[in-house]
């Protein structure tokens, strides 16, 4: 019984570490790509590009935007950023908590 637990418990730490890294890789190439320059670094969005974070589509309908749109972001064709490239980044994106309610911010506190 002990050894059933123990691989449980070796299977489940190596999955979360898996999980973290393919977080970290997909922050990284958010970067190196370049998506942050016009969704922001932690994907709220900007002038040029629209909200990614920290609720991203389901992977399916992200991937195909990416890979085949033709809207002002150019398309990311599967030789440029590879499905297993796009889930690591849709992995960061989903990483990134929601932001705290205004109201627990002291100086906004009293807004409307």
């Amino acid at each position: 019984m002990n050894k059933l637990i123990l691989i449980s418990v070796l299977a489940l730490s190596s999955t979360v570490a898996l999980a973290a890294s393919s977080v970290e890789r997909g922050k990284s190439l958010y970067m190196k790509v370049g998506c942050y320059q016009c969704h922001g670094t932690v994907g709220q969005g900007g002038t040029a590009g629209l909200k990614l974070a920290p609720s991203p589509l389901p992977f399916e309908q992200f991937a195909q935007f990416v890979h085949n749109t033709a809207d002002a972001m150019p398309p990311y064709r599967e030789q440029v950023l590879s499905d297993a490239d796009l889930k690591d980044i849709h992995a960061y994106l989903a990483s990134i908590p929601q932001p705290k309610p205004l109201k627990q911010y002291p100086l906004l506190k009293d807004l409307p």
